[in-house]
């Protein structure tokens, strides 16, 4: 029996590892459950899950629930208590399915407890993925990827020496704007933005799918997991979703991992592994599958991928930069607050503005984040006035 603790439960990834957590009852015991403020939803999920310890980082949520649950699951409410949970006794593995830069502390308390990752959390290797990755090493803990690409790539290399790799294959399904260019963006509406047309996620993500921002994300983090270069990843688009990731190696030999665009899948693998258990999970069915086609991505039009690759290249705290600016750009997208294609002129902005710290410690590394948010809220205010 392993025992887990799921920060974010209540979040797209979170309720898919509880799905899974549900249909293997002999194999996993939910022993941690984290959320930020969706209270009535959480404390579903402690009715059937029984945690010892269920945590609402939000304090006026925490409140709203701990006056009204009366079971034997300890609450507990605050940032500092949502960081504290990953490091909460007896635990296993720590699912960290939280959404942005607001992972890392968590997670390098989860390692400092010497708890073993399954990573959903990209920004955490996006902005410290140096840091995280050698503190993982010393502490003697796996750090398991989640994202299905990146399962994709684990599945692919087991067995392998990572001398023997030739290329990352990184797929990509184009998001809802695929084929299309700059001038046909302008005035893009959020309902057009988030139709993704074959992943089911959470609103921040599937902005970042539409611009390829997300892509980025997950080419820095390919390079930390994996120890290659930024010259060994290649973004490939691959809009039918069903082919995950795959490896070229040096001899010329292409193994790619299939299955159909289903999050509990990798979910799964990185709970269970080295093991496979059964599912029930939809199967591909190959009489059925009319094509698999391949493109390379526009990275004129879609520039969020093109800056992810130079930030990732200058290294440092560039990374950094270029995940909070985006962050910042995204809520204020999804506010309304701007248009879809102001999100990459925030994010080029500043990244030109910041010089980069080329061997941040980590709290070097917050002061960036801060630095980048604050700017990117200062050109906010700008393009309003223009408006």
């Amino acid at each position: 029996m392993k025992n887990i603790a799921v920060l974010g439960s209540t979040g797209s990834i979170g309720t898919q590892t509880l799905a899974v957590v549900r249909s293997h009852p002999e194999l996993f015991h939910i022993s941690v459950l984290a959320a930020n403020s969706s209270d009535e939803f959480l404390e579903q999920q402690i009715r059937e899950f029984e945690p010892e310890l269920a945590v609402l980082s939000d304090e006026r949520a925490y409140a709203r629930l701990k006056e009204r649950y009366t079971g034997r699951t300890k609450l507990a409410g605050g940032r500092q208590a949502f960081i504290d949970a990953a490091a909460y006794p007896d635990v296993d593995t720590v699912v960290t399915s939280m959404m942005g830069f607001a992972g890392l502390e968590p997670t390098m308390k989860a390692l400092d407890a010497k708890k073993n990752i399954a990573l959903a959390n990209k920004e955490t290797l996006v902005v410290a993925g140096e840091i995280v990755m050698r503190h993982a090493k010393e502490q003697g803990v796996s750090i398991l990827p989640v994202d299905s690409e990146h399962c994709a790539f684990f599945q692919c290399l087991q067995g392998e020496k990572r001398e023997t790799i030739e290329k990352l294959l990184l797929t990509c399904s184009g998001g809802p704007f695929r084929g299309k260019k700059r001038e046909e963006l302008i005035g893009a509406t959020k309902a057009q933005v988030l139709a993704h047309p074959t992943w089911n996620m959470g609103q921040k993500i599937t902005v970042d799918s539409a611009s390829l921002v997300n892509k980025g994300l997950e080419v820095i983090e390919a390079k930390w997991l994996y120890g290659v270069s930024y010259d060994q990843i290649q973004v490939v688009v691959h809009p039918q979703s069903i082919i995950h990731s795959m490896v070229e190696f040096v001899d010329g030999s292409v193994i790619a991992q299939l299955g159909c665009p289903d999050m509990k899948l990798p979910i799964q693998y990185a709970l269970t592994y080295p093991t496979r258990r059964p599912s029930n999970f939809e199967r591909l069915d190959f009489w059925n599958l009319k094509d698999l086609t391949f493109e390379k991505p526009d990275t004129e039009t879609f520039k969020g991928l093109r800056f992810a690759y130079e930030a990732g290249k200058m290294g440092g705290s560039m990374p950094c930069i270029f995940n909070a600016a985006n962050e910042v750009a995204v809520g204020a997208f999804l506010k309304g607050q701007i248009h879809f294609l102001d999100i990459y002129d925030i994010i080029e902005s500043a990244m030109m503005k910041r010089e980069c710290v080329l061997s941040p410690t980590l709290e070097e590394l917050f002061e960036e984040d801060r630095w980048a948010r604050a700017y990117a809220e200062s050109l906010l205010k700008d393009l309003q006035q223009k408006e």
